[in-house]
Formats: C-alpha cells, sequence, structure tokens
C-alpha cells in the first residue's frame, strides 16, 4: 500500500473518530466549545498536520486517472458534486493511487454509462490540478472515488518550499 493512501485512511479514521465525538458532545450541548476544543486539542492537531502531509504528498504522487475513449476526443472523467439546482455544474476529477482501485470505478462508471470506454493515463496530482485550473467550476480531486469519500481542493495540493 502506498504511504499517501496509508495516511488518508489514517485520516479518514481520525476524522470519522472525531465526527462521533462531536456528535456525542452535541447531545448534551448546544455547540462546540472550548473546552470540547481543549479536550480534543491533540487529535484535532494531529488531523491537521495529517492534512498537511497529505497535502504534499498529492502535489507529487503519480495517479490513475480514467478517461472516456468513446468520443472523438478522449475526455478525463469527472464527478459532478453540486446540486441539481445549482446553476453552475462544480466537479471533481477522480485520480487512484493504484490499478485495483482504478479497475474497481471502472466498473461502477461501465455500470452508469454503459455505452463508454474507458481507457487509463498516469498523471502527478500538480498535473491534473494544471490542466484543469482554468475551469472555474473544478473543485479539486477525489482520491480512490467512489470507494473513498476524500476529495483534497484543487487550492491546496501544493509543495512547500522551506
Amino acid at each position: 500500500m502506498s504511504e499517501l493512501k496509508e495516511l488518508i485512511e489514517k485520516f479518514i479514521e481520525l476524522d470519522d473518530d472525531l465526527n462521533e465525538k462531536i456528535e456525542n458532545y452535541l447531545e448534551s450541548h448546544d455547540d462546540i466549545d472550548e473546552a470540547f476544543e481543549n479536550d480534543n486539542e491533540e487529535q484535532i492537531e494531529e488531523l491537521g498536520e495529517l492534512y498537511h502531509e497529505i497535502e504534499h504528498m498529492v502535489f507529487h504522487e503519480e495517479f490513475i486517472i480514467v478517461s472516456n475513449a468513446s468520443s472523438e476526443e478522449k475526455e478525463v472523467v469527472a464527478l459532478i458534486i453540486s446540486d441539481e439546482d445549482e446553476e453552475a455544474e462544480e466537479f471533481v476529477i477522480p485520480a487512484f493511487t493504484d490499478e485495483k482501485e482504478a479497475e474497481i470505478a471502472i466498473e461502477t462508471f461501465k455500470e452508469q454509462f454503459e455505452e463508454n470506454e474507458f481507457t487509463c493515463d498516469k498523471k502527478t496530482g500538480s498535473e491534473i490540478v494544471a490542466d484543469h485550473s482554468e475551469d472555474e467550476d473544478f473543485i479539486g480531486l477525489a482520491i480512490n472515488a467512489p470507494q473513498w469519500d476524500f476529495v483534497i481542493g484543487s487550492e491546496e495540493v501544493h509543495e512547500c518550499h522551506d
């Protein structure tokens, strides 16, 4: 398993745990207060550090992206995430950490779009973001979608210079 995949799984686990704590806390309190934040400060900080590390790794990581090869011009598969009643259709690009994850997604895509033929290419996270940076409806990358519920915003994919 890739280091990025391990970090994201750890992040999801910590985030789910914190969300459960929040739900339990809100059963007896009106809102999240300083006491809750102090009690969970270590976990909150760990989530922030993990996310920042993920931002850096996504910048350099080579992903598999899926394209529709049935149209005249090969078109990268995008997932619409905005509501139907919204004017603009915001979207994310699914990016996969390995062939197995891509194959699972392609099976899902084939169920939804039977007539399409799919192909895979490899690009780094920074290249994928750069390819779509001109589109104001582009939100970011969905890592291993639809299996995971993890999206990293395009503006968050970066490399720090020390």
